[in-house]
């Protein structure tokens, strides 16, 4: 029994970007949180966790080192909190007792290679695929398969990292040598390349969070893509009404699709396509998503995954009362604009009169710059080369695309640039 003195605690592993907010989460319940690094150092590649939020801060060691420490807060749960704690979170809390997904299917979880075997053997519907080290054998894949374009992808990465739509042959050997040998943004290498059917329709991003296998839908959104040459670029998002198609067909694909990968518990975010012959899942990552803003989640959605997921932890009665077999609500007209750029060049400073005139727009939610000076502005090719994010709502669609149009005209003016004498551009 927990001492009344003493807070519950709960373990996160590698709480880095938006798994920044799951310590503020579980602390509006009461809980603790102690915090796991999967790695010997901080990935200076991603925000970095706060640790000042933790009651304790656990160092890399081997999983047994990891659960035995960790034994002594007598924790309730352990949640990864962004893509490379996955397997350790699934291993501590299955040496720990704790509800989790087990380690049995971890590795289709992170490889996505695997991840597509999982749902092909379950008879989920999925793409056409291969693995290889080998760039001449993806190559011949895609010639004797003979249906173009392709989707080249790194096996473990995240953020369209890597990711290539080839239209022939030529194209899928330049993206298979630019992903081969290299490090993805999690500092794993890079020694095989996937390449599988692109799938034709419209993509969508679907949040979840799971308890003991009952699911609540957290928000689908519709992405809104931009071909640069062999690259889709986000350039914005829009919200799907629920209980409509193909909403309603999403959701039913995904509980497929988490079932077939042992997803029962714990936060999920999805990208899936509709192709005419229905939804279609591209990959799934389980833990929180990289687009939570749990403040603008709440007012267009109500309600946010980070909160959802510590209350499913912490209180489940409470999650299957409220949430179980739930979806979202569309509160509000919304968008998230990732801002994408052609430019090129090392940032001098940031027009201060410009940031004003974006935040003061009437539908603006939040403006987040991505770059601060000395940072290098390059053409933007995934989420990681976007220049800025910007929260938008609205109960008024043509106020929201008002200020949406005016947020491109001015996009490439946010950063004033060196020229190459070193003066601002």
């Amino acid at each position: 029994m927990r001492s009344s003195q003493v807070p519950p605690v709960a373990v996160l592993v590698d709480a880095y970007t938006t798994g920044n907010h799951l310590p503020p989460a579980f602390a509006k319940l009461g809980v603790d949180v102690v915090h796991v690094q999967s790695t010997p150092e901080l990935m200076t590649s991603m925000r970095l966790p706060d640790l000042s939020a933790y009651r304790a801060v656990i160092p890399h060691g081997t999983p047994a080192e990891t659960a035995e420490r960790l034994a002594a807060f007598a924790p309730f749960c352990v949640v990864a909190g962004q893509e490379p704690g996955v397997p350790l979170a699934d291993e501590l809390s299955e040496r720990l007792g704790l509800p989790g997904n087990g380690t049995a299917l971890s590795s289709a979880r992170r490889d996505k290679y695997e991840m597509i075997e999982a749902l092909r053997r379950a008879g989920v519907r999925c793409a056409d695929q291969i693995k290889s080290g080998s760039t001449e054998d993806l190559v011949a894949w895609a010639e004797e398969r003979g249906r173009y374009p392709v989707v080249v992808k790194p096996l473990s990465s995240a953020a369209t990292d890597g990711v290539a739509i080839c239209r022939d042959a030529e194209e899928v050997r330049r993206a298979a040598d630019a992903v081969l040998g290299t490090v993805n943004i999690f500092g794993e290498h890079n020694d095989e390349v996937l390449i599988q059917s692109f799938l034709d329709g419209e993509e969508y991003m679907v949040d979840f969070v799971s308890y003991d296998g009952e699911r609540y839908a957290c928000c689908i959104w519709q992405y809104h893509k931009k071909l640069k040459g062999t690259h889709r670029i986000y350039d914005r998002d829009s919200i799907t009404p629920p209980g409509t198609s193909p909403a309603t067909e999403i959701i039913a694909y995904m509980h497929e699709a988490l079932d077939a990968l042992g997803i029962q518990y714990g936060p999920t975010h999805a990208e899936v396509i509709v192709t005419p012959e229905g939804p279609v899942l591209v990959e799934v990552g389980a833990r929180l998503s990289g687009g939570l803003l749990p403040d603008f989640h709440d007012i267009c959605l109500g309600a946010n995954q980070a909160d959802v997921t510590a209350l499913a932890f912490t209180r489940p009665r409470d999650f299957l009362d409220r949430y179980a077999g739930r979806t979202y609500r569309k509160l509000t007209e919304a968008t998230w604009i990732l801002l994408a750029t052609d430019r090129d060049g090392v940032v001098e400073s940031i027009d201060q009169d410009v940031v004003a005139e974006i935040e003061a727009l009437e539908s603006v939610h939040t403006f987040v710059p991505k770059l601060a000076p000395g940072k290098r502005v390059r053409p933007t090719v995934d989420l990681y080369t976007a220049t800025a994010a910007v929260h938008l709502h609205n109960r008024s669609a043509e106020a929201l695309e008002r200020d949406a149009a005016r947020i491109q005209q001015l996009k490439d003016r946010i950063y004033r640039l060196r020229d190459d004498m070193g003066c601002a551009a």
